[in-house]
C-alpha cells in the first residue's frame, strides 16, 4: 500500500517542481527585460503597444495593403484581418478564462516605460500578441514578401508588451502561437491559392520579350483599363497598345493578330474570350492584363496584374490551357471558362442590361438577376444528357479541372487535363434558348454539341507566383 501511495505522488511532486521552475524561469526573464536598458525602445514600444489596442495598428495595416491596388495584397488583409478576429475570439472566450493568472508587478519596470493605463484582464495569454501573430501569419500565407514586411512590426508588438510590464514572457509565447494557430485554422477554412496550383502545368515555348517588342495589346476601354494600361507600359515600354470600345474590339484583335508576334488583350472574361478565338485562329500566343470585374481566367492562372504579365512576358513564360469550343446549328463559338444552358444565362443578360449593376456593382447584380429568374421561371429545362431525357435548371460545363478544398468553392485546379469528357451533347434544345459562355450571351439554334480542345492555347504565365 505505501509503495502505492509513493509512486503515485513522486510524479505528481515530478510535474509540481517543473511548474514552479517553469515560474521561476518565467519571472527571471521578465525581470532581466525590466532592468535591461533598450536603446531607443522608450519611445517607439510603448506607443507601439498601445497603437495595437482593439486591433486599431493592424486594421490601418490592412487598409493600407488594400490601398495599393494589388489583388494579392488585397487577399492577404482580408486574410490577416480574418485570422485576427478568429484569434481574439478564442482569447477572449477561452484563453482569458482557462488560466485566471494575475498581471506581473511593475515594481522593476521603470515608470518611463509603464502604459498610463493598464489593462485589467487575466495576463495569461497576451491578447496583443495573438492578434500581432495571426494577423503577420495571416498574410504571409497569402504573400511571403508582405509577411516579411509586417512581421518585424508584430514581433514588436509582442516584445513591448514584457517590456511595458503588462506580460510574463510566457503569456506572449502562448498567444503568439495561439495567433498563429488562428492563422492556419482560417487557411483550412478558406484555402489560399498556393494550396490549389496545379502541381504539374504542361508549360510551353513562347517568346521572351524582354521590353515588349512585337506584343501588340488590345484594351477594351470599357472595362477601366487606363491604369492597368500604363503599368503594363512601364513594363514593357516597346509593346504596342491599342485602346478602344467594346464595338471595335474584334476588328483591332483582326489587324493586330496579322503583325504581331504575341497577341495581348486587356479587359474582362469575354473581352479574353474574344482574344482567345482569334488567337487560336492565328496560332499564336496570348497574353492576357485582367482589367474586367471578375477575370475569372486571369487569376486562375496566377496573372493578378500588368507586373505579373509583363514579368511572365519578359521571360517567356507560358502554359498550355484547354479550350471549350461550342456549336449549334451554324454557330459556332469558344470558351476558356464555362459555358451553359437555362437558368446560368440569364443573370448574365439581367446584368448586362445593366438593370442593377450602375447601382451595386457587377456582382451584386449577378445575384439580384439570379433571384429574378429564379422566381419568374419555376420548371426547369429538359435537355437530352447522358442517354436520357433530365430535367436540369442548370445544364453547364466548365473548361479545366476543378477541385473543392475545404468547405468554400475552390477556384480552378489547372486549366488543362479538365473534364474526363471531350465531348457533350445537349439535344432536343429549343432554338432561341439563351447559352452564356464566359459572360457572354447568345441564342443557340437547337441542340448543342461540346468539344474540349486540349492545351490548344498557348497563355502567358509567371511560373514563379511568389
Amino acid at each position: 500500500m505505501t509503495a502505492d501511495i509513493i509512486d503515485l505522488t513522486v510524479p505528481q511532486l515530478g510535474r509540481h517542481a517543473l511548474r514552479e521552475n517553469l515560474l521561476k524561469l518565467d519571472s527571471w526573464l521578465f525581470e532581466t527585460a525590466a532592468t535591461r536598458h533598450w536603446p531607443g525602445a522608450e519611445r517607439v514600444l510603448p506607443r507601439l503597444s498601445r497603437s495595437a489596442n482593439h486591433g486599431v495598428l493592424w486594421f490601418a495595416t490592412a487598409a493600407a495593403l488594400a490601398a495599393t491596388g494589388s489583388p494579392r495584397a488585397r487577399r492577404a488583409a482580408v486574410r490577416g484581418l480574418a485570422s485576427l478576429a478568429v484569434a481574439s475570439a478564442t482569447i477572449n472566450t477561452v484563453g482569458k478564462r482557462s488560466v485566471r493568472r494575475p498581471r506581473p508587478g511593475l515594481d522593476a519596470v521603470p515608470t518611463v516605460r509603464q502604459l498610463k493605463r493598464q489593462p485589467i484582464t487575466t495576463s495569461f495569454p497576451s491578447g496583443h500578441s495573438a492578434s500581432a501573430a495571426a494577423f503577420a501569419t495571416g498574410v504571409a500565407l497569402e504573400s511571403r514578401g508582405l509577411g516579411a514586411l509586417v512581421a518585424p512590426v508584430a514581433f514588436s508588438v509582442a516584445m513591448s508588451r514584457v517590456y511595458t510590464g503588462v506580460h510574463f514572457p510566457s503569456d506572449v509565447l502562448a498567444g503568439a502561437v495561439l495567433g498563429a494557430g488562428a492563422a492556419f485554422a482560417v487557411r483550412r477554412l478558406a484555402p489560399t491559392r498556393d494550396l490549389s496550383a496545379s502541381p504539374a502545368r504542361p508549360h510551353a515555348t513562347a517568346p521572351a520579350l524582354p521590353d515588349g517588342e512585337g506584343l501588340v495589346l488590345v484594351a477594351n476601354t470599357a472595362a477601366g483599363t487606363a491604369d492597368r494600361v500604363r503599368a503594363l507600359e512601364d513594363a514593357l515600354p516597346l509593346a504596342e497598345i491599342v485602346e478602344c470600345a467594346p464595338e471595335d474590339l474584334r476588328a483591332e484583335l483582326e489587324k493586330a493578330a496579322a503583325r504581331c508576334r504575341v497577341l495581348g488583350v486587356c479587359g474582362g472574361d469575354g473581352t479574353v474570350n474574344t482574344a482567345a478565338g482569334i488567337a487560336l485562329t492565328h496560332g499564336l500566343p496570348l497574353a492576357v492584363v485582367p482589367g474586367g470585374t471578375l477575370n475569372r481566367f486571369a487569376l486562375d492562372l496566377g496573372v493578378e496584374d500588368a507586373r505579373a504579365a509583363g514579368r511572365a512576358v519578359r521571360r517567356g513564360e507560358a502554359v498550355r490551357v484547354d479550350v471549350g469550343r461550342f456549336r449549334s446549328g451554324d454557330q459556332e463559338g469558344v470558351f476558356l471558362n464555362t459555358c451553359g444552358l437555362g437558368v446560368r444565362p440569364d443573370p448574365v443578360r439581367e446584368r448586362e442590361r445593366e438593370r442593377w449593376s450602375d447601382r451595386i456593382g457587377g456582382r451584386p447584380a449577378g445575384v439580384l438577376g439570379a433571384v429574378h429568374v429564379l422566381r419568374a421561371d419555376r420548371h426547369p429545362r429538359k435537355v437530352q444528357l447522358l442517354g436520357g431525357r433530365r430535367p436540369l435548371w442548370l445544364p453547364f460545363a466548365g473548361s479545366g479541372a476543378r477541385r473543392r478544398l475545404g468547405p468554400v468553392p475552390a477556384g480552378r485546379h489547372h486549366a488543362h487535363a479538365g473534364a474526363l469528357v471531350h465531348r457533350l451533347q445537349w439535344d432536343d434544345v429549343a432554338p432561341g434558348t439563351l447559352l452564356a459562355y464566359d459572360g457572354e450571351v447568345t441564342e443557340v439554334a437547337g441542340g448543342v454539341t461540346l468539344e474540349k480542345l486540349a492545351e490548344a492555347l498557348t497563355v502567358y504565365r509567371p511560373l514563379d507566383q511568389n
